[in-house]
């Protein structure tokens, strides 16, 4: 039987095998196994000094899968590598290189595409729709202006 790993770089160690982590979602991994916390924060500085913890590489990777797999819009990228403990400053740049390789309007037309099969038929498709697509993260005015588009000028369920 293999013996556990004890120390938290070995830990840490581990977890980083199977895929890339935060260093936020590192820190809390180990402090649930209740390593001692001066410990911790030597693993995290060493793993970093190697470049085997690089919060910078992981907004990317999560923004990139949030654009290209995902079909998410910017804001909500941002939100969600936000939310894996990593530094708004940092999200913003990931999510702005991101975006600037996968144009945000190609990627709301992909997302449309994916819940909508022909035209708009009424009010409240055209409401499900339109709010499914602003969680998505996609500003409010490009995915009506888009839905509308998808009309074909046919508006019945527009007010004036």
């Amino acid at each position: 039987m293999p013996s556990r790993p004890r120390s938290a770089h070995q830990v840490a160690l581990r977890l980083l095998a199977r895929r890339d982590y935060s260093t936020s979602q590192i820190r809390v991994r180990l402090a649930r196994r209740e390593l001692p916390k001066p410990e911790v924060d030597a693993a995290i500085a060493r793993l970093t000094d190697a470049g085997l913890l690089d919060d910078a590489r992981v907004a990317h990777a999560w923004a990139r899968r949030a654009a290209e797999v995902k079909l998410r819009g910017r804001s909500r990228a941002r939100r969600e590598i936000e939310a894996l403990g990593i530094a708004p400053p940092t999200a913003r740049q990931a999510v702005d290189t991101v975006f600037d390789e996968f144009d945000e309007e190609a990627v709301l037309e992909r997302a449309i595409a994916k819940r909508v099969d022909g035209p708009i038929r009424d009010r409240g498709h055209f409401r499900r729709v339109y709010q499914a697509l602003l969680r998505q993260g996609f500003p409010p005015d490009r995915v009506a202006a888009r839905l509308l588009a998808g009309t074909d000028g046919v508006e019945p369920f527009v007010e004036e």
